[in-house]
């Protein structure tokens, strides 16, 4: 068996969006998969659930993405960036009985969010686009050889001015209706007849919001989301808005909370929507609101339930509109659960315990999801409506798998001062595992603060790979991770390092009892919240040989100024920069720079607008004025999810140097360190033109 690299990325394949076909019969999913050093292919699949093997329904071109059957299964729609020089997705049709997919729209902010009505003569979308656009009607067609131009100089007037990998530059989200009838007899390029803006008149000053996550109701009426407030970049409110499309009224009927991702609803008018109290938003649990139009009632039906309807989970209406479906964080899995949608009885665990349930759509008798688990990164599964029968209806790994040597994890359980309870952790050993042998050990660290980790989803490839390497990896959820319930996620207010720090070496601790694990080598590396830990843990302890930051915020004055996400520091640490600044100080890892011995790695990229690389400036310039081993690699053209969607040559390179750099330092590998070997040195997927000028990190 051939162990796991880090180049193996390259033939890793992912599924994604998995949605059942009205009749229940065939699965519509995404495969994505590296294309080349830079890019990714993405092509709907469509596998039957009786059994028999996925076809690939849409062709290799760009990236094709949101398949969504019609509701009579005589058409799929999905977006797609074929065809588009500048990776605008557009709006696509194909009949599923055969035929040429149709492109439906060219509009210039690209469109997400799809959705058809529920008698399908509609198609519901949103796109980003500035209030010039809307003026010269380039929201609703533009020709496709058109680019917008990078402002010079750039005015920014908003708080929140750049997210994920760029500048938002006076674009808003608004939603618009697709009229498919008038779509499909278009000529092959639209003109954009059919497509109707719903959201405000095009006026500057009537549509300075965001309008999110709309939804249909019955055929006439959609609902939407935008956030409210004199400043709505500064602001955790959210008006919610029914639209009758027939009459053009706008009735704002209700309030919330926290953050919008989604709104489902049912035609006879029960909206659901998230809700996270307003007060510390960013550790609260989410839970789920039903709003009734109908008597004005509201109900939060997860309100029995400790878990929180956050950061990557989801909801939806059953197609009978009686029961609600939704996932959550749940002791290191993610959990599917079912809850009458009058809230006459507490939510229900249907599926997931073990594994990790990733987006999911409910179907009249069954559910299908993603599904990943420690001998696999990702499928697509089906389920009866109550878990009781599962089937798996992809393999689209086996190839790769078929002689690739994988290693089990083993669940730990341990003790940590000031904790309530027992916290979970894995501890994943070498696949040629011997237990006479003495291993050095990789610690990583989650991000969040308020996520999870399981032992599988998007970090498979990486412990895999390590442990490959020859190290025995340990992963866990310590204090401030979800899934453990409300009091344990807020147990880090005011303190991410030293509460996080002492679980996080209590693990280290109950792993190194093994009599195979070595203790005095040991590595710890983390991105984001991670890559803060790592940088607090090697300013608070000598106890690693060498460290890897990722990705982390190391000032949080710094971090507070130039971040979309300010409000997490806000309500984790309940204060400002002007209102405690030495505080802050004390609880930034840059503050213990002059006591960090340890080697440690920083990694960043230039276009993370998350955790800005401002901060990772500071933490480097202070490690080099201290003469700490170090060494900076920034990545060009990615932002905070270059761990796990960066270009694929990043992804090894990254992947690469963080175990290059632990070797060097170890005493289970004859390796010198980084610093003394050439920078490209045993690196696999650096350009010619980096080597020629020099420039790589």
């Amino acid at each position: 068996m051939n162990k796991i690299e880090a180049t193996d990325y390259h033939g890793i394949v992912g599924v994604e969006d998995p949605r059942l076909s009205p009749d229940g019969e065939r699965v519509a999913f995404v495969q994505r998969r590296p294309e080349d050093e830079e890019s990714y292919t993405g092509t709907i699949h469509v596998v039957p659930i009786g059994g028999g093997e996925p076809t690939q329904f849409t062709v290799s071109n760009g990236v094709d993405s949101e398949p969504r059957w019609s509701p009579d299964g005589e058409y799929l729609a999905f977006a797609s960036t074929r065809g588009e020089g500048d990776d605008r997705e557009q709006l696509w049709i194909v009949p599923t009985g055969g035929g040429e997919a149709r492109r439906v729209t060219s509009v210039v902010g690209g469109v997400t969010d799809l959705a058809w009505s529920p008698d399908g003569s509609r198609l519901l979308f949103t796109q980003q686009v500035t209030a010039a656009d809307r003026e010269m009607g380039r929201d609703r067609a533009v020709d496709s050889e058109y680019e917008r131009g990078e402002p010079d100089p750039r005015v920014i007037d908003r708080m929140i001015y750049r997210a994920d990998m760029a500048y938002v530059d006076g674009r808003r989200n608004h939603v618009y209706v697709l009229e498919v009838e008038t779509a499909l007899s278009n000529t092959p390029e639209p003109d954009g007849d059919a497509v109707t803006r719903v959201t405000d008149d095009g006026e500057p000053t009537d549509a300075d919001v965001d309008y999110v996550a709309p939804a249909w109701g019955d055929d006439e009426t959609i609902y939407y989301a935008a956030k409210t407030g004199e400043a709505a970049d500064d602001s955790l409110e959210y008006e919610l808005y029914e639209h009758d499309l027939e009459s053009d009224a706008v009735d704002a009927f209700t309030e919330t909370t926290g953050w919008i991702d989604s709104i489902d609803a049912t035609t006879d008018g029960r909206v659901a929507f998230e809700y996270t109290p307003e007060e510390q938003a960013s550790m609260r649990q989410t839970e789920l609101r039903i709003h009734d139009r109908e008597s004005g009632t509201e109900t939060t039906p997860t309100e029995p339930l400790d878990r929180t309807v956050g950061h990557q989970c989801e909801f939806q209406w059953g197609p009978d509109g009686d029961a609600l479906y939704f996932s959550t964080p749940d002791r290191g899995s993610r959990v599917v659960w079912t809850v009458p949608g009058d809230a006459s009885e507490e939510p229900t665990a249907i599926y997931g315990d073990g594994v990790t349930v990733e987006s999911f759509d409910v179907g009249r008798n069954a559910i299908t999801y993603v599904q990943s688990e420690w001998d696999h990164p990702g499928d697509v599964f089906v389920t009866t409506r109550d878990g009781s029968e599962t089937t798996r209806l992809t393999r689209v790994n086996d190839e790769y798998l078929a002689d690739r040597a994988v290693s089990q994890p083993e669940a730990v359980w341990f003790e940590s001062d000031g904790a309530a309870g027992q916290l979970q952790g894995w501890l994943l050993t070498p696949p040629d595992f011997d237990s006479d042998e003495l291993y050095p050990l990789v610690v990583e660290i989650h991000g969040g603060p308020h996520t999870h980790w399981t032992t599988a989803g998007t970090m498979w490839h990486e412990f895999q790979t390590l442990a490959a390497r020859g190290y025995v990896v340990f992963w866990c959820n310590p204090r401030g991770s979800t899934g453990y319930g409300e009091a344990r996620a807020t147990a880090i207010e005011r303190d991410w390092g030293a509460v996080t720090l002492t679980d996080v070496l209590a693990g280290v601790d109950a792993v190194c009892e093994r009599e195979f694990v070595d203790a005095d080598d040991a590595f710890v590396t983390g991105g984001s919240f991670g890559g803060f830990m790592t940088a607090w843990t090697v300013g608070h302890t000598d106890r690693f040989r060498a460290a890897v930051s990722q990705r982390g915020v190391y000032d949080l004055t710094g971090f507070y100024g130039s971040t979309d996400a300010f409000k997490l520091l806000e309500g984790d640490f309940g204060t400002t920069p002007w209102e405690e600044p030495q505080f802050l100080w004390e609880q930034s890892p840059v503050a213990a720079v002059p006591d960090v011995d340890t080697p440690t790695l920083v990694v960043h990229s230039d276009r993370d607008y998350r955790t800005p690389a401002n901060t990772a400036e500071l933490f480097y310039h202070g490690l080099k004025k201290h003469r700490v081993d170090t060494r900076l690699v920034r990545y060009p053209r990615e932002g905070h999810e270059l761990s796990r969607s960066g270009e694929p040559a990043h992804v090894v390179d990254r992947l690469e140097r963080i175990a290059r750099w632990f070797d060097g330092y170890s005493a289970h590998h004859e390796t010198p360190p980084a610093l003394e070997r050439d920078r490209d040195a045993g690196l696999s997927a650096q350009s010619d033109e980096a080597d020629e000028d020099d420039t790589a990190a």
